[in-house]
């Protein structure tokens, strides 16, 4: 792992622990898969319910609160009938081709709609991971920042998709880490430099937020640059579905935000985007991103899903979905109450502490027929174990109560009402 409170210009300064990680977190992977609780491979069984092969190799129907298709949108008819039509007009499904040389007409129509829908420049690529590997060296090379290259300040929980780039960065730029949602530190960071771009999540994967406004009150004092990775954020926020991040922002993003979304959480398709401010920006990310230039796009079937995904959140639907999705939030925090209970965030944790206790947990809530995340290190921090909820649009009142009982009795918390 990259040291945590590292400073560092260059590679040889920021050392990953892999082989230390691996030794630590192994056991308890090996334990979570003899358990059953990982890489389980289902059929979709129609809302949050999929079907596994117990022990018996018999099926078993379990619901599933651990995908993260906050409004239940991966199996809407119409995204479904969106990628099959996308498919059946292009009758191909993949072009082997530079996306600088040749790209499908509906990969544009696409960037074009989702433009206009978050009003700014909007470029797809098959994953985050993907949209952050390519952004953030174009970042800490300066061509973003008049020629300055920027401190690059990492929150520090944020994504690994984001914190996995930080020893290439470090060749270019140099890089820190500050504590999770420290604004007081990184003040001081930029009142020391002339130019500091920060990097964070908007919705946090295991739970919580960035404070936007906060961070948006310092870029107008510091002329900082915000890097944002909202893929948890996006369709729940916003009239349009705009996100989290992108739903503090009135009017144009402007040249020193950007942010990165998924098509495949909140949204229910597939791939990535990101979101940029400039044409500029755009053209640069377009010419010189190395998984723009050098990878494949979405696939026709993801392009078309999301083509249909976006016509539905230009509906009605959109806001019904977000204000269900809601009230089984508001039904779970009721049932079960965590320290996050009464926020509008789409993620749960309970921490249980111990990694095997914790994978024991899973298992005796699985056996009830639901399943939920085991999470532990390199997911979380040593000693913070615990289980990882998604309560969704798609699920149904009565599973949220059976979900909350199944808590109670397994980890001995109260569910008030349940």
């Amino acid at each position: 792992m990259i040291d945590q409170t590292t400073t560092a210009r260059g590679v040889g300064a920021h050392r990953r622990n892999t082989q230390k990680l691996i030794e630590h977190a192994a056991p308890h992977f090996a334990a979570a898969h003899l358990q059953g609780l990982m890489a389980l491979y289902a059929h979709p069984r129609g809302g949050r319910s999929v079907e596994l092969l117990n022990a018996d190799k018999m099926p078993c129907r379990i619901v599933d609160f651990v995908r993260c298709s906050y409004l239940g949108l991966d199996n809407h008819p119409q995204i479904i009938a969106g990628a099959v039509r996308a498919l059946e007009q292009c009758g191909t499904l993949h072009w082997s081709c530079a996306r600088t040389r040749l790209n499908f007409a509906l990969l544009g129509q696409l960037e074009e709609g989702l433009s206009d829908l978050f009003s700014a420049h909007v470029i797809a690529y098959s994953s985050v991971l993907a949209a952050n590997m390519g952004a953030l060296p174009l970042l800490a090379s300066g061509h973003l920042t008049q020629g300055i290259k920027p401190v690059m300040v990492f929150d520090r929980l944020a994504h690994a998709t984001l914190a996995f780039h930080k020893g290439t960065l470090a060749e270019e730029a140099e890089v820190h880490t500050i504590e999770h949602n420290d604004l007081d530190r990184l003040d001081a960071i930029c009142r020391r430099n002339r130019c500091v771009a920060y990097i964070c999540d908007g919705i946090y994967s295991m739970g919580g937020a960035a404070p936007i406004g906060d961070l948006l009150d310092l870029q107008a004092r510091q002329n900082l640059f915000l890097y944002i990775d909202d893929a948890h954020g996006i369709s729940l926020f916003g009239k349009a579905g705009e996100g989290y991040a992108r739903s503090h922002i009135s009017g144009p993003l402007g040249d020193r935000t950007i942010i990165a979304a998924s098509l495949g959480k909140g949204f229910g398709a597939s791939g990535g985007i990101l979101m940029l401010g400039t044409a500029h920006q755009s053209d640069l990310f377009r010419r010189f991103s190395v998984s723009h230039a050098f990878s494949a796009s979405p696939n026709l079937a993801a392009i078309g899903a999301a083509l249909a995904s976006e016509a539905v959140h230009r509906t009605a639907e959109l806001a019904v979905l977000q204000k269900s999705q809601q009230e089984r939030l508001i039904q779970f925090d009721q049932l079960c109450p965590t320290p996050l209970s009464g926020t509008a965030f789409p993620i749960r944790t309970m921490i249980i502490g111990d990694e095997l206790a914790t994978i024991g947990a899973a298992r005796s809530i699985l056996d009830q027929g639901i399943y939920v995340s085991a999470i532990f290190f390199p997911t979380v921090a040593k000693g913070c174990a615990g289980l990882r909820i998604c309560p969704t649009a798609g699920h149904t009142p009565a599973e949220i109560t059976a979900l909350c009982r199944s808590l109670a009795e397994v980890c001995g918390r109260p569910a008030t009402g349940a």
